[in-house]
């Protein structure tokens, strides 16, 4: 079965010949190398691109290591260009290539060649986007499969859907598997022998233990505030051992440098300003956080947000937590401050929306309670609660938003409802 991607086979053609370096990154397995070689190689064929102008690298396959030799992969690439007809270069895991940089800015001043490349590790590839390409490279990050992705191929009722994509998530490969069984065994393994096994060994991490209940903490807490510090007391209170602040960092650093996690920053709305500690962590897949806990906490009240989160990360929002702080009176008269908490702050150019996350809303107290944070916040930018279940669009007297999780997932430009 093919699963089309076209949000992200349109980035590549809007971006082609644009004079840039494309740089495809995001978590192993989530479907670059498909999305490439596959997808945008077979619309470039249709197109009346040549087979041997499109020059097809994949550097996580033994036959090519001698290729990860930066000089001989140039050595390589020129033999295969021979005429003034365009080219197109996909590789494959470009990481893997020392001095990647000088090999790629070798082809900016070709007119006639177009490159692409992918990547699992934002330290090779993102900051260098901005630093060593100066302006010459262009990220296009992909995302595991999005529930309007998912949902099609999945041959399961909407409801069923929803809930095999919380809790398998959306890599391709799972999706395509059998059983549950399957599912969550392939999940495991892809966590514990290739995401893990990576982090352990591109980072030389020696103590292994930490990074194991590091993970278990993290999976455990999403959408709870935490910061190394109260992660460094964890350790000792629970694991009766001494982990510093700044190798707790380091890990969580390497985390959300191999696109397994996300840091989402809190945001005070009304002092309009950026909250240095603690944060927000998300998993990039739901179906990973999962299998490291070995499928033991669905809990879907987390999932749900975690599913938000990814998906407004998808449309291509910046994505902080928001802080609304507040006076309120106590039984005794006396003021006191509170902070209440938005969930998500979403910003897209001129675009701001202000989101949370209710797997449940059975009665007006818990109504009120989500609906509060909105409430207290002045300005016009739009204002949204969604629910997981079916529920019509509703628009309180306070003029916030209520829509379903399924309306939010399939419907196009659904913040728009």
């Amino acid at each position: 079965m093919i699963i089309n991607r076209p949000t992200y086979l349109q980035k590549l053609i809007s971006s082609r010949h644009n004079g840039m370096i494309k740089i495809v990154t995001g978590v192993r397995r989530c479907g670059k190398s498909f999305l490439l070689s596959d997808l945008y190689a077979e619309w470039l064929k249709s197109q009346g691109v040549e087979d041997d102008h499109i020059i097809n690298i994949n550097l996580e396959d033994r036959r090519n290591k001698y290729l990860r030799d930066p000089d001989v992969l140039l050595g390589y690439i020129d033999s295969k260009i021979t005429d003034e007809k365009d080219y197109y270069v996909m590789i494959d895991e470009i990481q893997h290539v020392p001095e990647f940089e000088d090999v790629l800015n070798s082809y900016l001043h070709m007119k006639n060649v177009d490159v692409y490349v992918t990547g699992s590790n934002a330290r090779f590839l993102s900051k260098d986007v901005i630093t060593t390409f100066r302006g010459r490279g262009y990220e296009i990050k992909v995302h595991p499969l999005s529930f309007s992705e998912y949902y099609p191929v999945s041959g399961l009722s909407m409801t069923n859907a929803l809930n095999h994509h919380m809790l398998f998530g959306g890599l391709p490969q799972v999706v395509l598997l059998d059983t549950d069984e399957q599912k969550s065994e392939f999940l495991k393994s892809l966590m514990e022998h290739t995401y893990k096994k990576d982090i352990v060994d591109r980072y030389k991490i020696r103590n292994t233990e930490v990074l194991d209940e590091l993970l278990n903490i993290l999976a455990s807490s999403i959408g709870g505030l935490t910061n190394p510090t109260k992660l460094a007391n964890s350790f000792e209170s629970v694991k009766h051992e001494k982990v510093g602040n700044k190798t707790i960092s380091s890990y969580i650093e390497y985390l959300c440098d191999s696109f397994i996690m996300e840091r989402a920053s809190r945001y005070d709305i009304k002092g309009k300003k950026y909250i240095e500690s603690p944060f927000k962590y998300y998993f990039i897949d739901e179906g990973l956080r999962n299998a490291r806990l070995n499928f033991r906490q669905p809990e879907f009240t987390h999932l749900l947000e975690n599913l938000i989160y990814n998906e407004l990360r998808i449309m291509g929002f910046n994505v902080d937590v928001g802080v609304v702080p507040i006076q309120r009176r106590t039984e005794d008269d006396r003021r006191v401050r509170v902070q209440l908490e938005v969930d998500f702050v979403c910003n897209l150019g001129s675009k701001r929306y202000y989101i949370q996350s209710a797997y449940r809303m059975p009665d007006e107290e818990k109504f009120r309670q989500e609906e509060a944070s909105l409430r207290n916040i002045d300005d016009s930018f739009k204002k949204i609660i969604i629910v997981g279940e079916e529920t019509p669009i509703i628009r309180t007297e306070a003029g916030t938003t209520i829509m379903s999780i399924y309306d939010f997932l399939l419907k196009e430009n659904s913040l728009e409802q």
